[in-house]
């Protein structure tokens, strides 16, 4: 056995013992993040106010219906914007909701500002412009309902074209005329005079374009789904992933499961088998008798249970590698806690039950 010898004081750790170094190391610290708070606001403040001069006029043209998100990478495309990313932000921050269609002589590098002023002046149309926001994970009569508060639109006249095989997406399964999780959660902007058809044939193209850019169909025969089942499982990541980076690990949970033959125990299978949104899913309501009670049927269910965002779509076609089977709510904050055995499972669960967070 060893012994340390004693240590040596001299006068710079004295100034440590009596607080005057451990004071300016706290200084520099705060100087530091100030510093990468200050870099940071800057590179936010050149994505939307680039600096110098507008470039060379670029000509564009918004087709009626588009929604934020394609209009932002249209504008990126094009060299009008730098992010197509923070556009979308910017706009639900700053933007005008009554962006109108048709063509528009912008130029490269402009501000964000601009481009709304511009898109907003109506350049050909001039006909009022009613803007709907479809937020994630909404169901497909959640999605009506937001159909029926526009002015002169029927929420059930708009459900049952999605229900009837009046509108199809391409990657609806033929035989299957219901459209829930085959719409794509964004803010769009329609002429006034859009009637319920013209609305939803434009949220299921949009759904159509965004999932055939991701590859969709490449990505779910990779992972051993159709795309129908990708999109299946998308709307379960949507609507269980409470914070951005579980989306991924909560895919490959699902994509786990599936190759061992084990139930996917997904608790809002089993909300949406009843038709009701809640905190907590009890013993009794995993009695559902339901083809979409995932702790009963040894599959996925037979569609989707909501409507998936971009980025839930991403998540399930691109899930990070991992051993994980089980997962449980564990942040107050949304975050889960993965794990790959029953006992680490357990443990997870005991502690999330003593948080408060599982009942």
């Amino acid at each position: 056995m060893s012994i340390l010898a004693p240590y040596d004081i001299d006068d710079d750790d004295a100034g440590f013992r009596d607080g005057r170094g451990w004071h300016w190391i706290i200084i520099g610290g705060f100087v530091a993040v100030l510093l990468v708070l200050a870099a940071g606001g800057i590179w936010l403040k050149n994505q939307v106010n680039p600096p110098g001069e507008p470039g060379e006029e670029v000509r564009i043209r918004v087709e009626e219906g588009m929604s934020v998100a394609e209009i932002g990478r249209l504008l990126e495309q094009e060299g009008v914007i730098k992010s197509a990313t923070i556009w979308r932000y910017y706009v639900r921050l700053n933007g005008s909701d009554n962006v109108e269609a048709g063509e528009f002589t912008l130029r490269k590098n402009e501000s964000m500002g601009n481009v709304v002023t511009v898109l907003a002046g109506g350049a050909v149309s001039t006909r009022e412009q009613i803007a709907l926001t479809i937020p994630e994970g909404l169901t497909l009569e959640k999605v009506a309902e937001r159909v029926g508060e526009l002015p002169g639109r029927s929420s059930s006249r708009f459900l049952e074209l999605a229900r009837t095989g009046a509108v199809r997406s391409q990657y609806q399964p033929a035989g299957n005329n219901n459209l829930e999780g085959l719409i794509l959660p964004e803010t769009y902007f329609f002429e006034e005079d859009a009637d319920e058809a013209t609305i939803l044939r434009r949220l299921v193209e949009s759904f159509d374009r965004t999932a055939t850019e991701l590859g969709m169909a490449n990505a779910a025969n990779r992972l051993g789904v159709t795309p129908y089942e990708a999109v299946v499982i998308a709307s379960m990541v949507e609507r269980e992933a409470k914070v951005h980076e579980d989306r991924g690990p909560i895919a490959r949970v699902i994509y786990n499961r599936l190759e061992r033959g084990m139930r996917l125990q997904i608790d809002a299978t089993v909300l949406y088998a009843l038709g009701v949104d809640k905190n907590f899913v009890s013993f009794a309501d995993r009695e559902v008798n339901s083809p979409y009670n995932t702790y009963q049927i040894d599959r996925l269910p037979p569609g989707p249970i909501a409507s998936p965002g971009r980025a839930a779509l991403e998540a399930t076609l691109s899930p990070p590698p991992g051993p994980w089977i089980f997962y449980v709510l564990y942040e107050e904050n949304g975050k889960h806690a993965f794990s790959t055995t029953l006992d680490e499972f357990n443990r997870h669960v005991a502690e999330a039950t003593r948080r408060g967070l599982v009942g």
